[in-house]
């Protein structure tokens, strides 16, 4: 490379290399290192132990968090390609009009463009003891007294958090379906295989890569969630973004909550890490 080009080159990437190093890697790096600091009431001082890690592998409150963030992330990955998959399928393959079709898959992402607080808000609303279930049930006859059954606990939120961040499942799957070529499917049809086995056999294996897609970033949004647990999940729907806020807030523990940032940081590279080598297999598998 000459100076000429070499010059271009800097001048090209100097700036998003610069910005990529300050407010990405330099940050994880200050929250890794933090982590193996001491705590000294009221403050911390640097250090290089692992008490921390140490704590957060000996406490079992820290794996019953983790393990339920994962229950509930899982959850609502699943729920959101149960419902997610039929959509995206109705607007690539059934919906023949492009405008109907491009109004459809407008209403889907809208919500991304409503603040997330109302979007919460919303199911809170809907599911609490003066909510618009229980007034339903009440005009219905079904029930006498409003119930407190459906809000605060984990089924409000794996249904609060699947209507937050169904959007980001329904797109890439429509992408995916989208991008199938008619003439596979058409050919599958003129051999005698029937609408059910060319969906499984070629429509679905081809599809996998968008399912993938979407059930990755839903898992991991989901994952590091923190708003939700606080305004529809109660006592026992507390999740580890909770307790990151926890440590980094009233209990003015930075080494701690840091090494518990690190631990989740790692989860999700590891989720993707899996999803990447998910998605090679299935790439050569086809």
């Amino acid at each position: 490379m000459d100076r000429r080009n070499a010059a271009g080159f800097l001048g090209l990437f100097s700036l998003p290399l610069a910005w990529s190093l300050i407010l990405l890697i330099l940050p994880y790096l200050i929250m890794i290192s933090v982590g193996f600091w001491l705590r000294k009431y009221p403050t911390f001082v640097p250090d290089f132990q692992f008490a921390n890690y140490v704590q957060i592998f000996s406490d079992p409150q820290y794996f019953n968090v983790i393990l339920r963030t994962a229950k509930i992330a899982a959850l609502v990955t699943i729920t959101a390609t149960l419902l997610g998959y039929p959509l995206a399928y109705l607007l690539a393959f059934t919906i023949r009009s492009p405008g109907l079709r491009n109004l459809l898959y407008l209403l889907v992402i809208v919500p991304l463009w409503v603040s997330y607080l109302l979007r919460a808000y919303t199911w809170k609303t809907i599911l609490g003891t003066n909510g618009a279930l229980n007034s339903l049930l009440q005009s219905l006859g079904v029930i006498d007294a409003p119930l407190d059954i459906f809000l605060y606990n984990q089924g409000s939120m794996v249904i609060t958090l699947t209507y937050i961040f169904i959007p980001f499942m329904v797109m890439p799957i429509f992408s995916a379906l989208e991008n199938i070529p008619k003439n596979l499917i058409e050919a599958s049809e003129d051999l005698g295989i029937g609408p059910f086995g060319t969906f499984l056999k070629v429509v679905l294996p081809l599809s996998l890569g968008g399912v993938l897609a979407g059930a990755t970033v839903t898992f991991c949004l989901t994952f590091g969630d923190f708003v939700a647990p606080v305004l529809v999940g109660g006592p026992d729907g507390t999740m580890i973004a909770n307790v990151l806020q926890n440590q980094f807030g009233a209990a003015l523990n930075w080494p701690l909550g840091s090494a518990l940032a690190t631990l989740v940081l790692l989860m999700v590279m590891a989720v993707l890490w899996l999803s990447s080598k998910l998605d090679r297999n299935a790439r050569v598998a086809l």
